[in-house]
């Protein structure tokens, strides 16, 4: 059985020292080192296109890995900024295009956008993180989910910026017990139940959003282990006695962690 919270919390008990022996990693070394030395040559958004070292460096700093090959719509992105609200950027529900659009603000710093911290050392960290997260997710994708939905947490406003991510989706409904056919219900009544269930301020507290994750965690390995018993994680939450030979401890974790109010 997966033990999602022990890896979490091995690894998130000292982020510094887990960063920094990603960051010390021989592939993610060289690439900050590469990014690093050529970043401030870019002058444009064409210069940033044409390296496709940098390029894909940038986008995997901010998660947008996936959207690499969409170059046309990157361009969009980046041409139009985030200093109007109406940009294409500011029009997307998904965050991530917002933050990398300012931290390549080519829109309103033209040839110095490589020049500022966003874009050189920023994204670096940010790349670093990504590296960690993404090694974890390797062995085990609930510890990625749990690492990224904590350093999200205190941006988190409205459950409006949790749907408008896959991930604390993920995290979100996992925890809940909810299954992933919600969210073809309509937005606003999605919307609606998360903040039935959930306090969002309570993600401003860093206490409470470890024991959110601590619940996301123990809902995670036992959805794991329910592909085997065909054991329903959510109907073990609230106390069903059919068990299907699920682990007495597992049932112990998942009723010992309730959410804060």
């Amino acid at each position: 059985m997966l033990s999602t919270i022990a890896d979490y919390t091995r690894i998130s008990k000292d982020m510094g020292k887990s960063l920094s022996l990603t960051a010390k990693a021989p592939d993610v070394s060289r690439d900050n080192d590469y990014y690093l030395a050529n970043i401030r040559k870019v002058k444009s958004i064409d210069d940033l296109f044409k390296d496709y070292r940098l390029y894909s460096y940038a986008m995997k700093a901010y998660g947008l890995g996936d959207m690499i090959y969409a170059k046309a719509f990157m361009r969009k992105v980046l041409t139009e900024g985030i200093s109007n609200g109406n940009s294409f950027a500011n029009k997307l529900s998904d965050p991530r295009y917002r933050e990398f659009a300012a931290a390549f603000n080519f829109a309103q710093l033209g040839s110095n956008a490589t020049n500022t911290a966003a874009a050189t050392t920023g994204t670096a960290t940010q790349y670093v993180q990504q590296m960690m997260e993404q090694n974890a997710g390797d062995q085990n994708e609930g510890v990625r989910l749990a690492l990224y939905f904590t350093r999200k947490a205190a941006s988190i406003k409205t459950p409006y910026q949790i749907l408008a991510d896959k991930a604390l989706t993920q995290v979100a409904q996992t925890a809940l017990g909810l299954s992933a056919t919600v969210s073809s219900a309509d937005i606003d009544k999605q919307a609606a139940m998360l903040s039935k269930m959930i306090n969002i301020s309570d993600f401003q507290d860093p206490a409470k959003v470890t024991k959110f994750v601590q619940r996301f965690a123990a809902m995670w390995d036992a959805s794991q282990a329910a592909n085997d018993t065909s054991t329903n994680p959510a109907l073990v939450l609230i106390g069903a006695t059919t068990t299907n030979g699920m682990d007495v401890d597992m049932l112990s974790k998942l009723q010992s962690i309730r959410l804060g109010r």
